[in-house]
C-alpha cells in the first residue's frame, strides 16, 4: 500500500475544516472517551477498541484501549475506508482476505489485524471525521446487536464532541454559568443512560432476555465471596432442557428458540426476589440463590420442574432436569459449587430426566 493509497471523500475540504473546528486533535486523554472504547471492547468482545480521527495525512487516536500507540499514517488506516460510507458500519471479517488490506503493515506486522469493524463519527453537518472501531487479531463477525451498539456509540461520541465544543465556546464567551452547568448535566445524563443501557445489553442473553453467562460468572464470584464473609449458605441450581437437541432436529431451531424463551419465562415467574436467573449456555439455565440451604433450593427446583412440565407446550411436552448444590466446608469456591451442581444435574439426567437431584453430601 503506497503512502497516498487511501480513498478521499468528495467533501474532504469541508471535513477537515469541521474536524479542526472541534479542536480535538492532539488533545489530552479524557475519561468520557476512554469509557466509550472500554464499552465498545466489552460489548463486541474484542481486545482492541479505538476512537480514530483522520486529518490530512494521519489517523490519530483520541482514545485507545488495547493498542498502545497514538497515531498511524492515514495510508494504513482502515478508518480511511470506513468514512467513505458515513451511514454504514464497515466490517472486515478477515483482513488477509481483503485486497484493500492484505498487504497493510498493520495486517502483515504488529498488531496483526484480522478483524475490524468501524462506525463512522458523523458531524451534524454530514462530514465523517473518523470512527469508533473494534479490532481483533483473529477473524470474527459481529452480531446485529453489536453493530447497532457501535452505531449508538458513534452518535454519542459526536454528542460528546458537540458538548466539548460547546463548553469551550461557553468558557471563552463567559456566558451564564448556570446555563452551562445545566447543559453539561443534561448531556452527561444522556451519556449515562446510554452507558447503562449498553452495559445492560452486554450482560443480557439476547434470545431469552435473562442474564447471560458473563453475568453468571460475575454474580457467582460475588455471592460466593459474600457467603464466606457472612458465614451464610449459597445454593446453585443448574437446569437442562431434556432432549432439546432431538426437539430441534424434529421441529427446527425457531421452535427450539420458542421453547427456550418459554422455559425462561416460567423459571422467572417462580423466582424469589433475591434469586437470579441466567442462561448458562445452549439449553442450560442456572439460578443463584443467596442465603438458601440445599433443601430450600431443592424445593424451588421442584417448583421449576412442575411449572415446566405442566405448561401447555404446542409441539410436545417439555421437561427439565435439575441439579442442586450448596456451599459447605468442602464446597466454598465458585468452581467447587458449579462442579457439584453439574454432577447433580448429570445424575438427574442419567436417572431418567425430569427430576431434581441434590449434590451428594448436601442435606
Amino acid at each position: 500500500m503506497s503512502e497516498a493509497a487511501f480513498p478521499i471523500p468528495a467533501n474532504e475540504r469541508e471535513r477537515l475544516n469541521v474536524l479542526a473546528d472541534y479542536n480535538i486533535m492532539d488533545s489530552l486523554p479524557e475519561q468520557a472517551y476512554d469509557d466509550f472504547v472500554k464499552l465498545a471492547s466489552a460489548i463486541c468482545g474484542t481486545p482492541i477498541a479505538l476512537i480514530s480521527l483522520l486529518d490530512k495525512d494521519r489517523q490519530w487516536f483520541k482514545a485507545d484501549f488495547g493498542l498502545g500507540v497514538s497515531e498511524t499514517p492515514r495510508s494504513q488506516a482502515f478508518c480511511a475506508h470506513a468514512i467513505m460510507k458515513p451511514d454504514d458500519v464497515m466490517t472486515v471479517e478477515d483482513a488477509t482476505a481483503d485486497e484493500r488490506f492484505a498487504t497493510n503493515p498493520l495486517v502483515t506486522g504488529d498488531p496483526h489485524i484480522r478483524f475490524y469493524a468501524g462506525a463512522p463519527l458523523v458531524a451534524p453537518t454530514g462530514e465523517a471525521l473518523g470512527t469508533i472501531c473494534v479490532i481483533d487479531r483473529q477473524p470474527r463477525t459481529l452480531s446485529e446487536t453489536q453493530r447497532e451498539a457501535l452505531a449508538i456509540l458513534s452518535r454519542e461520541i459526536i454528542v460528546q464532541l458537540e458538548l466539548r465544543r460547546s463548553i469551550e465556546t461557553l468558557e471563552q464567551a463567559v456566558l451564564d454559568q448556570e446555563k452551562y452547568v445545566e447543559l453539561l448535566q443534561e448531556y452527561q445524563r444522556d451519556i449515562e443512560k446510554v452507558r447503562v443501557h449498553l452495559e445492560s445489553q452486554s450482560v443480557t442473553d439476547v434470545l431469552t432476555g435473562v442474564k447471560n453467562r458473563r453475568s453468571f460468572d460475575m454474580t457467582l464470584d460475588e455471592e460466593c465471596m459474600r457467603a464466606r464473609t457472612r458465614g451464610s449458605t449459597l445454593s446453585l441450581i443448574m437446569i437442562d432442557v431434556d432432549l432439546f437437541k432431538a426437539f430441534n432436529d424434529i421441529h427446527g431451531h425457531p421452535a427450539g428458540d420458542e421453547v427456550l424463551r418459554g422455559v425462561a419465562r416460567l423459571l422467572q415467574s417462580e423466582l424469589r426476589v433475591s434469586d437470579s436467573l441466567f442462561r448458562y449456555g445452549g439449553e442450560e439455565f442456572a439460578v443463584v440463590l443467596p442465603e438458601t440451604t440445599c433443601k430450600g433450593a431443592f424445593v424451588l427446583g421442584e417448583r421449576f420442574r412442575r411449572a415446566v412440565q405442566r405448561a401447555p407446550w404446542p409441539k410436545r411436552p417439555i421437561s427439565i432436569s435439575i441439579g442442586v448444590a450448596a456451599t459447605d466446608a468442602d464446597t466454598t469456591s465458585p468452581q467447587d459449587l458449579l462442579q457439584a451442581a453439574d454432577r447433580a444435574l448429570y445424575q438427574a439426567k442419567q436417572s431418567g430426566r425430569n427430576r431434581v437431584v441434590m449434590a451428594s453430601g448436601d442435606g
